[in-house]
């Protein structure tokens, strides 16, 4: 009999208010649970603690979230750590610089403990899915392993964070046909995310700048699709 996974979750937020609810209600639920009070602090304890799981507000002092995650994320061992990102902020760049730096999922303040535990465990279970497609892709002269999370074009290896290599294999396993933003985004972020169109724009192009030109083709007005 397999063993009962106990998650990790890191909660950063400067308001002790909302740690101390968010901390009673996670450990309630069987997470083993740490917390950090600024950005800083956060990226010292997921290096420490290397939590499956964060919750991190945007609005810290010394350094924000959208920084910490961009700090926590450029640590191999911390690169496939889900983010979900606390805020009372509703601009739009702010979401899209939330999932630019990796964000899973976006919340806006005030809270609602019942709600959040119910997108926390939809974030895990996509990460928990017993998969039947092929586990390695190799196409061209790219070759995207989904067990390591690893492109190697020529030999070289290509880092990419989880969501646009997420983004690129599944394209890959589709080679040729056109999938439009809305699919992509169901795809690739679920249903239980709301996610901009705009994120996949983003992630499209930081594809392309990392493995280079003529893999992703834009069909205009519909899409992008991978092609051979």
């Amino acid at each position: 009999m397999s063993e009962k996974i106990t998650y990790k979750v890191l909660v950063v937020d400067d308001e002790p208010d909302i740690v101390e609810i968010l901390q009673y209600n996670l450990v309630k639920a069987g997470y083993k649970v740490e917390t950090a009070e600024d950005g800083e602090q956060a990226v010292a304890k997921a290096i420490a603690f290397q939590p499956h799981l964060i919750l991190l507000d945007i609005m810290m002092p010394n350094v924000d979230g959208v920084e910490a995650c961009r700090q926590i994320k450029s640590h191999t061992e911390l690169q496939h750590t889900y983010v979900i990102f606390l805020t009372a902020r509703s601009e739009e760049y702010s979401e899209v610089a939330a999932f630019d730096v990796g964000a899973d999922d976006y919340i806006s303040k005030p809270i609602k403990p019942r709600a959040l535990m119910k997108r926390i465990e939809a974030v895990l279970r996509r990460g928990s899915g017993v998969e039947s497609e092929r586990n390695t892709i190799s196409i061209r002269d790219l070759n995207i392993d989904k067990t390591s999370y690893i492109v190697e074009k020529n030999g070289t290896t290509i880092s990419l964070p989880k969501k646009e290599f997420e983004l690129l294999y599944f394209l890959a396993r589709h080679p040729n046909k056109v999938f439009n933003r809305d699919e992509l985004l169901k795809n690739i972020w679920g249903t239980d995310v709301y996610v901009l169109a705009r994120t996949v724009d983003v992630h499209i192009r930081k594809v392309r700048e990392k493995i280079g030109e003529g893999y992703i083709g834009t069909i205009k007005g519909v899409g992008y699709k991978f092609e051979t």
